[in-house]
């Protein structure tokens, strides 16, 4: 039987502009790069992290 994987869903709030570039890479990795978009990714500590990282500027839906 297959492991069920954890999944979370980001949305974007905000803008990156003017930002650090570190979080604008961040967002990116994400799978974001516009305000209102959505991503469902797998749960992992690495995913929770860049999450963290840019709190400011996404929301989490899910998870």
């Amino acid at each position: 039987m297959a492991k069920k994987t954890s999944t979370v869903t980001v949305r974007q709030t905000g803008s990156p502009v003017r930002r650090a570039p570190k979080q604008r890479q961040t967002l990116i990795g994400l799978g974001l790069n516009k305000i209102g978009r959505e991503r469902t990714l797998e749960d992992t500590p690495a995913v929770r992290g860049m999450i963290t990282k840019v709190a400011h500027l996404v929301e989490v839906i899910e998870g």
